[in-house]
């Protein structure tokens, strides 16, 4: 009986751990939730035009890579430097960062310079695994960054816990981003395939929405592209300002703060949406000139120049 009382104790205080574990997990993934909208957006542009059935196939890779990006590579080497070198996650965050920018400028410069791969090529390439394979890992490339935003954040969140509970918290808060992110990813990317199902469907109104979100799911895709786009550029710009303001270079922060708390004044209506909005457009601002420099500087090298031409 007294071995029985033993282990109703250790149960007890073992589902209180997991209690609490549950519950730090669920703030700290609160925390990162603007980067897991970020995520969200960038993510469907890497599925855009494959053949419908290989649009889930490709999302779960992702998913895969997202998943391992997190858990193998990112939480050990954040655990061991929030332990040991906590000066050093700031600044590789910000290289980051950059990278961040750099993809969102690059796509920019592709879109006004008009570099961007001809439709009919870029069809023809989507037949192929190679270009399938560029494409997952150019998203798990773009996913190990918003990730180690996201597990930064998270980390941030619970750096008071010993580690075995920080450990396990990220793992929590890395199963369910991942699993939301891509969960949402995989219903957007099959809607028109829903549509499509619907339109041929004997409801009238049934077949009204399936139509009506055949026409509208390209224009859906396009936006998100847009958005994903722009969401590496205020992502990666919002990494740097945050970093320098860490590092003792407050300035860039202060000043954008200043500025979105002036506008949201102008404002009361509206003050938190218009603080938000400015506070993003600066850090796009940011993000699109630091990456532009990057993206200029590479266009410079020999080797890009000889490949542009």
């Amino acid at each position: 009986m007294a071995l029985l009382d033993d282990v109703a104790a250790i149960a007890r205080l073992a589902a209180a751990s997991i209690d609490d574990i549950g519950a730090a997990a669920s703030k700290a993934g609160v925390k990162a939730i603007g980067v897991v909208v970020d995520d969200t957006a960038v993510t469907p542009r890497y599925v855009a035009g494959f053949s419908p059935e290989r649009e889930l196939p490709i999302i779960w890779r992702i998913a895969r890579g997202s998943l391992r990006n997190k858990v193998v590579f990112i939480l050990p080497a954040a655990l061991l430097l929030s332990q040991f070198l906590p000066w050093a996650l700031t600044p590789l965050l910000m290289v980051g960062g950059a990278y961040l920018c750099f993809e969102g400028a690059e796509k920019v410069y592709e879109a006004l310079s008009g570099h961007a791969p001809d439709q009919a090529q870029a069809s023809a390439e989507l037949n192929s695994a190679e270009h399938e394979q560029k494409m997952v890992s150019g998203a798990i490339r773009t996913d190990f960054i918003l990730s180690a935003e996201i597990m930064a954040i998270s980390l941030a969140e619970v750096a008071t816990q010993p580690i075995v509970s920080r450990a396990l918290i990220l793992v929590v808060v890395a199963l369910i981003i991942t699993a939301l992110v891509y969960g949402v990813v995989g219903v957007i990317v099959k809607m028109d395939d829903l549509g499509l199902r619907l339109a041929r469907s004997g409801s009238g109104a049934a077949r009204t929405l399936g139509r009506g979100l055949v026409r509208g799911m390209p224009v859906v895709m396009s936006v998100l592209a847009t958005v994903g786009t722009a969401a590496m550029l205020w992502v990666g710009g919002h990494i740097l300002i945050d970093g320098l303001d860490k590092l003792g270079v407050t300035a860039p922060a202060h000043l954008l703060h200043d500025w979105s708390v002036a506008a949201g004044h102008a404002l009361p209506a509206l003050e938190s949406v218009v603080e938000w909005l400015v506070e993003t457009l600066g850090s796009a601002v940011v993000g699109l000139v630091v990456g532009g420099l990057i993206v200029a500087f590479l266009h410079l090298l020999p080797g890009r120049r000889a490949a542009g031409h």
